[in-house]
């Protein structure tokens, strides 16, 4: 019953609170667009550091080299998924011919995502409750920005603001049956099961740091030369959460 408390706490962390980005949207763009302008390289960080640094050390601890094949697999499946189903994150708008046909996509990557946010939050808390905080805390960075672009995608598209923060909230809850399902058929099995789900979230988390964060920075500079700010506030993310790999206790 605690496992359980804390995992939904966790998942609360990494899901919804995550929609402070589209509160602030909705309170005032242009707040949003100075804390994306902070949060996307910071976010990258955390993302790159957090695969590399965490999930991956720990899904290698119970199943060795072939971990690296499941966090390939993961990476190549989150490019295939994201350009031909549907986006995993939307920070821009640029390139859109329609935003109204667009939008179902927000939502539907949106919702696989924060699905598969719940199964990484769950299956780091089963490891170690402090890795599991670790690992929302990373959502929750990663998710503010995320929100700011979504909310921005669906109120260009012709959506009314309470409409799109009801449908980014419902759609946020997807997070808590992720991190069930993981707690209750993969908890008992013990590490060696968890293992393959810690080397997944590490290949997709790792796509979205290198392939979406990354070059979303250089979206905030005309002359798209990456500005110190955020070179500061991307190394930020990665000595974070390098402190925090010493605060989780090693097998």
């Amino acid at each position: 019953m605690v496992d359980l408390i804390q995992v939904l706490g966790l998942a609360a962390i990494g899901s919804i609170a995550g929609l402070i980005g589209g509160v602030v949207f909705l309170v005032k763009k242009n707040w949003a667009q100075t804390l994306s302008k902070v949060a996307v390289p910071f976010a990258a960080g955390v993302l790159l550091s957090v695969s590399l640094l965490h999930l991956l050390p720990e899904a290698t601890h119970e199943m060795g080299d072939n971990a690296f094949v499941i966090v390939m697999a993961a990476f190549l499946g989150s490019f295939v998924f994201e350009h031909f189903v549907a986006h995993l994150h939307h920070h821009s708008e640029r390139g859109r011919t329609s935003l109204k046909s667009a939008a179902p996509l927000v939502i539907f990557g949106d919702t696989v995502h924060n699905f598969i946010d719940g199964v990484a939050i769950a299956s780091a808390f089963l490891v170690e409750p402090t890795f599991g905080l670790i690992v929302a805390l990373a959502t929750f960075l990663h998710e503010t920005p995320h929100e700011i672009g979504d909310f921005g995608i669906l109120v260009s598209a012709g959506w009314s603001r309470v409409r799109a923060f009801w449908t980014n909230f419902f759609s946020a809850l997807a997070t808590f049956p992720g991190a069930l399902v993981t707690l209750f058929l993969i908890g008992e099995r013990g590490e060696a099961a968890v293992a393959p789900l810690l080397a997944i979230s590490a290949g997709i988390f790792l796509y979205l740091g290198a392939s979406d964060f990354l070059p979303e920075i250089h979206d905030h500079d005309t002359s798209h030369k990456i500005e110190w700010q955020s070179l500061v506030f991307l190394f930020l993310g990665v000595v974070v959460m390098y402190g925090l790999k010493f605060v989780v206790p090693e097998h």
